[in-house]
């Protein structure tokens, strides 16, 4: 270890640690210099407009005679996907007892159920990788918590253990369950603290060995390939009664040394935290570009949503035009959905309280459910929207899906269009409908948007070119094409909202680093044709619509839930 990284690692560890930082520096050397031999370089270091995401389970798509993970490689390429995604974000494929892979048993083992190493890294040799960092908690039934229990050294510190009768009221919940769960130990019955389930137990970052271990672990998965690492629920790290317990100031110490270790470990590798809270907090992670590389974009997908339903882009507008850049050298990853909920909580300050109540009935109505969160006083709120982004699109009682398709592929145009990095849940790409039926089988609001697929059964639905399916992906494909081929949607090229006067238009332009490409992004989000006058708003002459492959005029009128990206040139003199 170089006495720069030494120095930057000291400085972050004794105010975690006091006297015992000491101790942890070692450790963390000595994992440096078991690991830093291994890691290979990253072919890429940098963003650009071919980044683009793909959210996916490893075992999303299961065929015959080879592991899912294969499988999912194989999909892809035959699909057309193989060119048009960057990374492949691989949600957990270790085992785990719950919550669909975030209740880790073993972090340094592939799940036999998906495949092996190997086959992480075949797919890692046609994608960038993004890997979680179950950071927060672990399987009950992890060695760790077997080890705590039958009372094994240094295992009985990894936990949190807590007194039933402390005053846990500040705490910042983010379900509608108990905060501590009694466990039975060899020095008896323990009330453990879990965040988010019983099967989930918080570990003890105020432990240096438990900051040593994930350490390990972080700079294992660096070594086995991955550019991107995800924080999983990182808000919750550090916690200390009598505060919030989220946001500590120790818990962006710790994101801090970890980019530290990151940056001389894998230069370009890309931490990536996930704080589903509203934007101001969520943009602490970033700190002065000392912390995240990339946050998400949390406010994106509910107030995208609520445009399409509603009709009305204001607030959407409203919100781009006043979101700042992020700071140099760091960006946010932009999404409609994922493999969690749609949440509610980055609406916070930004929609008022009637449109919301319209949003939750509205995606009841379709068949979603709400997800609620506890509040000091006791009471509950709503946290998430569980139901798939594109059945949160249809129109009930409509049985045409061409406009459902046709609303869909909007939301995913615009979100494609946003100053950032784009992701893409594996379900959006297939326009999967809600999954009543694992909702049903697992009596858990999430698995409405976890449906996993038999490869044979899918390629049946895309292979008739009617379904909506087919022509969601179809959709998808062409959108992509044209996205990684424009300098001026690479992430960190200049973004203005531009007003255009009507409620349900929303627009803004992008213009490349170079500034040699100017694109105008515009979007219908109404039931009915509007037109733009697009040299009255831009100052520009309109060249092209990139999506529709043809010359336009000006004005330009768009169909209803129509989404173009049109190049501008400079006036003649």
């Amino acid at each position: 270890m170089d006495d720069r990284l030494k120095q930057r690692l000291d400085r972050r560890l004794k105010p975690l640690y006091g006297d015992r930082a000491a101790w942890c520096l070692d450790q963390i050397a000595a994992r440096l210099v078991h690991y830093l031999p291994k890691i290979p370089p990253l072919r890429k270091t940098a963003w650009d407009q071919r980044d683009v995401m793909l959210i996916t389970y490893g075992d999303q798509v299961r065929g015959e005679a080879e592991p899912p993970l294969a499988t999912l490689g194989r999909f892809l390429a035959m699909a057309g996907l193989q060119e048009l995604l960057g990374t492949v974000h691989v949600l957990p494929f270790f085992p785990y007892s719950s919550d669909d892979g975030f209740s880790v048993i073993d972090y340094r083992t592939v799940d036999p159920a998906l495949g092996g190493w190997a086959d992480v890294q075949a797919l890692g040799e046609r994608f960038d990788l993004m890997f979680d960092l179950v950071v927060n908690h672990v399987s009950r039934r992890s060695r760790w918590f077997q080890d705590y229990a039958a009372g094994r050294e240094p295992y009985t510190g990894y936990f949190i253990e807590m007194d039933p009768q402390t005053d846990l009221s500040t705490v910042t919940r983010p379900r509608s369950l108990p905060l501590l769960t009694p466990v039975e130990t060899a020095r008896g019955t323990r009330h453990l603290w879990t965040t988010f389930s019983d099967d989930q137990l918080d570990l003890n970052f105020a432990e240096p060995a438990v900051l040593v271990e994930m350490i390990d672990v972080l700079l294992f998965y660096l070594q086995q390939g991955a550019r991107f690492i995800r924080l999983d629920a990182i808000a919750y790290l550090w916690k200390q009664p009598g505060t919030s317990c989220i946001h500590l100031p120790q818990t962006h110490a710790v994101v801090k040394l970890l980019r530290d270790l990151v940056d001389a470990v894998a230069p370009g590798a890309i931490l990536l935290t996930e704080t589903n809270v509203p934007h101001q907090e969520n943009a602490s992670y970033l700190g002065e570009g000392d912390e995240a590389q990339m946050i998400y974009q949390f406010s994106l997908a509910p107030l995208l949503l609520e445009a399409l339903l509603s009709g009305d882009a204001t607030l959407l507008g409203g919100w781009l035009a006043e979101l700042p850049p992020a700071p140099p050298q760091t960006t946010v990853l932009n999404f409609t959905a994922s493999h969690d909920g749609i949440g509610v909580r980055p609406l916070e300050g930004i929609m008022p309280t009637p449109r919301f109540d319209r949003l939750l009935k509205a995606v009841e109505a379709r068949g979603g459910y709400i997800s609620t969160k506890r509040n000091p006083d006791g009471s509950d709120s709503p946290y998430e929207l569980n139901i798939t982004y594109f059945d949160a699109l249809a129109e009930p009682g409509d049985a045409n899906p061409a406009i459902q398709v046709r609303r869909f592929l909007a939301s995913q145009a615009l979100m494609l269009s946003v100053r950032g990095i784009p992701a893409v849940y594996f379900h959006s790409l297939v326009g999967t409908p809600n999954n009543t039926a694992g909702v049903a089988r697992t009596g858990r609001p999430r698995s409405i948007n976890r449906r996993k697929f038999e490869l044979a059964e899918l390629q049946t639905v895309l292979g008739a070119a009617d379904s909506p399916p087919a022509m969601v992906l179809d959709g998808y494909r062409r959108l992509l094409q044209v996205r990684v081929a424009q300098p001026a949607f690479h992430p960190d090229a200049a973004q203005v909202v531009v007003p255009l006067g009507h409620p349900s238009l929303v627009a803004l332009v992008r213009k490349s680093i170079d500034g040699r490409q100017t694109i105008l992004v515009v979007g219908n989000l109404g039931p009915q044709p509007q037109s733009v006058d697009v040299r009255k708003a831009t100052g520009a002459v309109p060249e092209a619509d990139l999506l529709g492959g043809h010359p336009v005029g000006d004005p330009v009128t768009l169909s209803p839930y129509q989404v173009a990206w049109i190049t501008l040139k400079a006036p003649a003199a």
